[in-house]
């Protein structure tokens, strides 16, 4: 199965279209005895999705391969490798597993500045002692790629990537990676959710792109599909794409995605792709 469970949900509120606000231990561990039905096999999480990462340990989830990211790293940390090694031992002790499948810097640009020479040296060792499977970067624009490709080579890649955003594809980093043999995870394949909102519930904040939205109805209608449906196949139809990371706030949700994977669409429109970060990277969305 393509699709990778996304659990930030499983640890704090999050996303534009949430409205059940944190998954309760209950239903996190429903969705996960689904996701194992359905052969989910792939689990997103991070040490800054407040307590996600405890909550998979107390579930149990020693079947699946576990993604996680290290935070920011802070500016008087001092000693790197040691931070490092502290959050990945924190990481792997909540978890209850004792071999990460993959290890993001969530901040890879640190990698350039100077106090942090040791980061990515570190990662590497991490890899060698078999404590983590693959490491990598968890991007918000194919630009950061242009700086740290030469300089450090990831096993994977997560980015954006959904049917408005579609700038790892029009950069060519999409094509490199993949004839690279990177691994490229597609998050953000709802937008938060955004796409997921009918026309009444959308903010008005969203208006100034009204004829974005205008097209995207009206194609949905015309062609008979499902938001949801439109917003997963997307990135699943792509073959260069390893894993579609979902984010849910329930398991009627999960079920309705999986539900709405199945469905294969041939062609979208190219006018619904649109390169505007005011409203492809939500951490702009305050500002509109």
């Amino acid at each position: 199965m393509k699709i990778a469970l996304g659990t930030v949900q499983f640890g704090v509120p999050y996303g534009i279209a949430n409205t059940n606000g944190q998954v309760n231990k209950l239903e996190a561990k429903d969705i996960l005895d689904y996701a194992q039905e359905v052969e989910v096999d792939t689990i997103d999480t991070a040490i800054a999705y407040g307590t996600s990462e405890r909550c998979l340990g107390e579930i149990g989830v020693g079947g699946y391969q576990v993604i996680t990211k290290l935070p920011e790293v802070p500016v008087n940390c001092g000693n790197v490798t040691a931070w490092v090694r502290r959050h990945v031992e924190g990481s792997l002790s909540d978890l209850r597993i004792e071999v990460l499948s993959g290890l993001l810097l969530h901040r890879p640009n640190q990698l350039l500045d100077a106090d942090k020479k040791d980061l990515w040296s570190t990662l590497l060792q991490l890899k060698s002692d078999g404590v983590v499977k693959k490491i990598g970067f968890s991007i918000y624009s194919p630009d950061e790629l242009d700086k740290l490709w030469d300089l450090f080579k990831p096993d994977l890649v997560q980015a954006p990537y959904n049917i408005l955003d579609r700038r790892l594809e029009t950069s060519g980093w999409l094509e490199r990676m993949h004839n690279e043999n990177v691994e490229v995870h597609a998050r953000s394949v709802f937008l938060q959710g955004l796409l997921l909102m009918g026309k009444k519930d959308r903010p008005e904040k969203f208006n100034k792109w009204f004829v974005l939205w205008d097209q995207w109805d009206n194609w949905l209608q015309k062609n008979n599909i499902t938001s949801v449906q439109a917003a997963v196949s997307f990135p699943l139809s792509d073959n260069r794409v390893s894993k579609v990371i979902v984010g849910v706030d329930g398991l009627d949700q999960f079920k309705e995605i999986i539900s709405a994977a199945k469905c294969k669409i041939n062609a979208f429109p190219e006018n619904l792709s649109i390169d505007d970060v005011r409203l492809l990277n939500p951490s702009e969305w305050s500002s509109l």
